[in-house]
């Protein structure tokens, strides 16, 4: 009798043969691991089936696409699967958790499960510049668990139950060099400033959330809100550096802490831009 446990997991990949192995190696006690990947044109695919993964192919579109592709259309061994991107990894203890909350018959209240990422920068654990535990939905249901895109990544859709899961995952926020996270970030700040001014809702709504006594609720609503400053990148930096005690995460810390400052000013610009160019076609 095999002793992985009984979850599915799947993968989200594009041209990750570099951060793969690992990926695959830390979901090994998982008993379904599928890798959906977007066309990469290195060696992914080969290392995914090497391992034993199963391989699906779907164009990229966003994030939340993506998951609820993976819902609708993989035949997964398992109701309950874990969604991972490569440069991320699992640890026995919240598989053999992830396996218990499955088999739970609370769990048939539940649409998924929030885990909480431990961020790791240039090799080293940064929980006060990544604000842990920040939390994702990631541990879901495939017929009753469904993904919205906000911004870059994606959230629970509206009205859906969710736990939380007591042990992490690890995310490693520097498998890339630093050009690569700035190209990326680029990219990123297109999507988040197009998103922002797509669905900026009134003050009396925002304020109406960050009063809330949910903690997920004011964090998200005080995000929004952060569009509105002026000098958004310094801000950023001050607020996650001094503030949210960055600079108790040693060089590491104030390394991303920088990266931080550099991406909240890429998306101020490109907000001031996509207005700009608003108000010129309007003229």
């Amino acid at each position: 009798m095999s002793d992985k446990r009984p979850i599915s997991v799947v993968i989200l990949t594009l041209n990750e043969e570099k951060n793969l192995p690992a990926c695959l190696a830390s979901a090994a006690g998982c008993d379904d691991i599928v890798v959906l990947d977007s066309g990469s044109t290195d060696r992914t695919v080969e290392i995914a089936r090497a391992a034993g993964a199963r391989v699906y192919i779907n164009d990229f579109k966003n994030f939340a696409q993506q998951r609820n592709h993976a819902h609708e259309v993989i035949p997964f061994r398992h109701e309950w699967v874990f969604h991972l991107d490569a440069d991320e990894t699992l640890s026995p203890t919240l598989i053999a958790e992830c396996a218990e909350c499955a088999a739970s018959p609370a769990s048939a209240q539940l649409d998924g499960f929030y885990a909480a990422p431990r961020m790791f920068f240039l090799g080293r654990w940064i929980p006060r510049c990544t604000d842990y535990p920040a939390w994702q939905a990631r541990f879901a249901h495939t017929r009753r668990f469904r993904f919205i895109e906000v911004g870059h990544g994606q959230r629970e859709a509206p009205g859906l139950r969710l736990g939380r899961l007591k042990h992490p995952y690890d995310h490693n926020l520097s498998s890339q060099s630093n050009a690569e996270i700035r190209a990326k970030h680029g990219r990123y700040a297109q999507t988040e400033a197009a998103a922002f001014l797509a669905a900026a809702r009134t003050a009396s709504a925002l304020w109406l959330d960050l009063r809330s006594t949910n903690a997920l609720a004011r964090r998200r609503a005080l995000k929004e809100a952060s569009y509105h400053l002026p000098a958004r990148g310094m801000l950023r930096f001050v607020y996650q550096y001094l503030f949210r005690g960055g600079c108790l995460d040693g060089a590491p810390g104030l390394a991303y802490c920088r990266l931080l400052a550099a991406y909240e000013q890429a998306i101020s610009r490109e907000i001031r831009k996509r207005k700009t160019g608003a108000l010129v076609r309007s003229a």
